[in-house]
């Protein structure tokens, strides 16, 4: 399937000292769901945020403040990231992140760069290798003319048990893969490194997910028996020109993960 990115939780502790909490910027695209843009840009906020950040979030009114929203969507927007378990709320004292929230979720996509960017963050990323590399047959379709391009392989595994969770290969063009700095890829996923980090002005990214079997190694870095059921993702991203600057290939645990996609109607 191919997909266009067009009981009462007892009382929380006061926070500890700390980092400020500061959610990063998001340009809102008004063909989407505002609500929605807004809490995958927070999700990502909170799960990229540094190991001494404070646990409190800025009030309601200050978020929407922040992202240009009324405060009634960015009430349904923490509602959302409430519901998955990522914060609590308390009425009068505040809302806080949960520190012990899970930090795996299902394959969301709803044409938004900031759910790509909130899919790959929250989980401790460990770069195993990169450099240059003649084009590999399956993404020589994307890179027309470049004799070779940049690979970078990570491995993701769950902060709190160390269990992996889904390994990444991304390949790049090489005039993009110049102004990266690879020890980025330690705290923010590639996508959000290449917009925010680069500068690459990036126009959309396509996105196919497929069930297919664990092969070698696949099955070493992830864990999982040979020929088990993963999930395998194929993102490419395009700049504005319509040049394809990454291909992603990221294989996930079928045993953690789904895949789920949202239509509007509007």
């Amino acid at each position: 399937m191919q997909v266009t990115l067009v009981p009462q939780s007892p009382p929380q502790p006061p926070a500890p000292p700390g980092a400020a909490f500061a959610p990063d910027s998001l340009v809102l695209n008004r063909k989407l769901p505002l609500w929605y843009q807004v809490s995958q840009s927070l999700r990502a906020s909170i799960l990229g945020r540094t190991a001494d950040a404070t646990l409190r979030l800025p009030t309601e009114e200050q978020l929407a403040a922040h992202y240009g929203v009324s405060v009634l969507t960015m009430r349904q927007a923490l509602k959302e990231l409430e519901t998955e378990g990522l914060i609590s709320r308390h009425r009068r004292r505040g809302t806080f992140i949960e520190p012990r929230a899970r930090r795996v979720s299902p394959v969301r996509l709803l044409g938004s760069i900031d759910a790509i960017v909130a899919q790959q963050s929250g989980e401790r990323t460990t770069l195993l290798d990169h450099g240059p590399s003649p084009v590999p047959g399956d993404v020589a379709e994307y890179f027309p003319g470049c004799p070779e391009i940049v690979g970078y392989r990570r491995l993701r595994c769950d902060e709190e048990t160390g269990e992996p969770t889904n390994w990444a290969q991304n390949w790049l063009h090489p005039q993009v893969a110049a102004g990266l700095d690879p020890s980025d890829l330690d705290r923010w996923p590639m996508t959000k490194v290449l917009r925010d980090r680069v500068g690459v002005p990036i126009a959309r990214i396509t996105d196919t997910v497929e069930a297919t079997l664990a092969d070698p190694v696949t099955a070493g870095l992830l864990q999982v028996p040979l020929l088990s059921p993963i999930l395998h993702y194929t993102g490419v991203t395009y700049d504005e020109s319509g040049r394809v600057v990454d291909v992603a290939l990221i294989r996930y645990r079928g045993d953690r993960f789904s895949f789920s996609v949202t239509v509007e109607a509007r």
